[in-house]
């Protein structure tokens, strides 16, 4: 049986192949501030990839069925909020200002309920908007 830590890390996995696959071209996995770089920011980043010209922030959430809800229903608004902190602090740390952004969030069945079958993957492009600081309100159309 596999540990949650293990099935998420083959869900990252699976869904850096897909997003390259589509022609993402996949630059950081797992994207923490460097000590001294926005260090004060908790969390991470699953993946930051380029689509064309958009620079994508992509949390990436694995589930082995749906007893715990869909895997994009754990992107709570807090988690939202985190992603968007740290996006801008990867921004900022790399001078891109400017930069068309857009948060993402993969969904991955990793097929353990079905014989070991191969993951199923759906990309919710655009999940959330960016939200600014400590905002409770989120903008846009698109609500978890």
């Amino acid at each position: 049986m596999k540990t949650n830590q293990q099935r998420g890390q083959e869900g990252e996995d699976a869904a850096a192949r897909y997003l390259e696959s589509r022609g993402y071209r996949v630059i950081e996995r797992n994207w923490r501030p460097r000590e001294g770089a926005g260090s004060s920011q908790r969390g991470e980043v699953d993946c930051i990839a380029w689509q064309g010209r958009v620079l994508c922030f992509i949390e990436v959430k694995t589930r082995s069925g749906t007893s715990h809800g869909a895997p994009q229903e754990a992107v709570t608004l807090s988690k939202q909020r985190q992603i968007c902190r740290l996006a801008n602090a990867y921004v900022s740390l790399h001078r891109i200002a400017d930069t068309p952004c857009r948060f993402d969030v993969i969904e991955v069945w990793d097929g353990a309920s079905d014989n070991n079958a191969a993951p199923r993957i759906a990309l919710r492009q655009n999940a959330f908007d960016y939200i600014e600081g400590n905002s409770s309100k989120q903008r846009g159309p698109r609500v978890f």
